[in-house]
C-alpha cells in the first residue's frame, strides 16, 4: 500500500496565473534526514521553481508596456479568425486608446494577434496589418502643448514581437484645416513595414462649446 506524504505546497494566484509554491512545516522536517525522500524532495522543488519561471515569464510578456507621454489602450473586443489546438486562437482585436493630451479625441485600433504557443507566451512576431480610426467624442481641449512640426509627435506604442518590432501611431497637426491627423504604422529596430492606417479628426464645436485654440510648442 502506497503511503503518500503531507502536502508540501499550496496554489497561490499571481494575476491570471496559479502557481504551487513549496511550503515546509516544522512537522515535515524529518523528511530533510531521509536521503530518499530528501531526492525526492529536490526534484520537486525544481519542478516547482521552472512552472514559476515560465509563468512569470509569460506574465511579463503578456503584461502590457506604457511609456512615458503615450496613452494606454483598453481592449473593446475581438473576433476569432483561425483555431488553433494549444493555445488562443488568431484573433483581430479592436482597442481604444484617448489622446494623452487632446482632450475629447479617441482612436480605435484594430490589429491582428497570433494565437497558439507563442502568442499565447506573447513571443511571436505579429504582422503589421492594423486598422485606425480616431473620433472627437467630447469637447476639445488641450492639456498640454503639442508638436506643430512635419515630424508629428507619438501618441502610442505597442510591442509586437520581442525582437524590437512595434506599433506605432502618430498625431500630426493640419494647421490650416484645424484638423489632428493620426497616422498608424509599425517599424522595426533594422526596418520596418510600408502597411500603414490614417485617421483625421476636424476639430468641431461641441454642442455649445467652441474647441480650445491650439496649445503647439
Amino acid at each position: 500500500m502506497e503511503t503518500r506524504g503531507p502536502e508540501l505546497s499550496k496554489a497561490v494566484s499571481i494575476g491570471r496565473f496559479s502557481i504551487r509554491v513549496l511550503e515546509i512545516s516544522g512537522a515535515c522536517s524529518h523528511l530533510f534526514n531521509n536521503p530518499f525522500l530528501r531526492k525526492e524532495l529536490t526534484v520537486r522543488i525544481s519542478i516547482t521553481r521552472g512552472a514559476t519561471i515560465v509563468s512569470l515569464f509569460a506574465a511579463l510578456l503578456a503584461a502590457p508596456t506604457v511609456l512615458p507621454g503615450t496613452a494606454f489602450a483598453e481592449e473593446i473586443g475581438h473576433v476569432d479568425t483561425a483555431f488553433k489546438l494549444l493555445g488562443r486562437n488568431h484573433q483581430v482585436t479592436v482597442e481604444a486608446f484617448d489622446d494623452p493630451k487632446v482632450k475629447g479625441v479617441t482612436c480605435f485600433i484594430s490589429m491582428a494577434r497570433k494565437g497558439g504557443l507563442t502568442g499565447t507566451l506573447g513571443i511571436a512576431e505579429e504582422t503589421s496589418d492594423a486598422s485606425i480610426a480616431c473620433r472627437q467624442v467630447g469637447p476639445i481641449a488641450f492639456a498640454e502643448a503639442i508638436e506643430g512640426d512635419d515630424e508629428g509627435e507619438e501618441v502610442f506604442k505597442k510591442r509586437q514581437s520581442i525582437f524590437f518590432k512595434r506599433l506605432n501611431v502618430v498625431r500630426f497637426l493640419d494647421v490650416r484645416r484645424n484638423t489632428l491627423v493620426y497616422l498608424a504604422y509599425s517599424d522595426k529596430l533594422i526596418d520596418g513595414s510600408p502597411q500603414n492606417s490614417v485617421s483625421a479628426v476636424a476639430m468641431m464645436p461641441w454642442g455649445e462649446l467652441a474647441p480650445a485654440k491650439v496649445l503647439t510648442k
